[in-house]
């Protein structure tokens, strides 16, 4: 069950305060009968709303896989005018929302939808879903260095878990974590020493970057939107 004002907002109705005015005046009903109550819940998926009279119909559910190219911010709109990911996505895919976030100097996959449900699962730390990243440093890497990381790496908020780490070449990490704590990776190899010099994430769980280019999106296939909603926790 969700509030009636958030399913208005999410099929693209109105925002969330322009929803609760509409409530308010008595434009909403939901199975024939008006609410006015705010804190009224419905179920989406079953229950019909109307505003004024005309049916609002629920949102074919979009999942897209995205390259976030360096210098933009994993937000929807940015009070400082700097470009977000949305800036790269078709009008009609406005309404999605970012998985998780990367920052504005890392590049990689992200992940948008607008399936609250999936974003919620995909999000909370119970799921240690794996990342994969490609991490380029200023110095040479040896092994010293990858056992270190998968041994954990102690930072100022706690210890990591441990990596999976592998040496590809002697600047050049490939870098498996679970955690999603703020700039992590760059943490960890600064506390090695090894200021990084470019980030790319390459994989959410099953989904993988592959050879999309930077800026570009594409839709997931049924089996790994299957796969994503049959992680641990469904």
């Amino acid at each position: 069950m969700e509030r009636l004002q958030k399913v208005l907002a999410r099929r693209g109705v109105a925002s969330r305060r322009k929803s609760e005015e509409l409530i308010s005046s008595g434009r909403v009903a939901v199975n024939g009968i008006v609410v006015r109550e705010l804190g009224t819940k419905v179920d989406p998926d079953r229950d019909e709303i109307t505003v004024d009279g005309e049916v609002i119909k629920k949102k074919e559910k979009v999942y897209l896989v995205f390259h976030k190219p360096l210098y933009c911010i994993t937000s929807k709109t940015d009070p400082q005018g700097r470009p977000t990911v949305m800036d790269f996505l078709p009008q009609e895919y406005k309404d999605l929302h970012p998985v998780g976030r990367l920052d504005w100097d890392t590049e990689g996959l992200l992940l948008l939808t607008n399936d609250g449900a999936l974003t919620f699962k995909l999000s909370h730390p119970s799921q240690e879903i794996e990342k994969t990243y490609l991490v380029w440093t200023e110095s040479s890497v040896g092994q010293k260095e990858i056992k270190r990381l998968t041994g954990g790496i102690r930072l100022e908020d706690g210890p990591t878990h441990p990596a999976k780490a592998r040496l590809l070449e002697p600047g050049l990490i490939e870098l498996k974590i679970h955690e999603g704590r703020n700039r992590q990776v760059r943490r960890m190899m600064g506390a090695l020493n090894l200021p990084v010099k470019r980030l790319q994430r390459i994989s959410v769980g099953p989904i993988k970057l592959m050879e999309l280019p930077a800026g570009k999106y594409r839709h997931l296939t049924p089996g790994e939107i299957k796969v994503l909603k049959g992680l641990k926790g469904d």
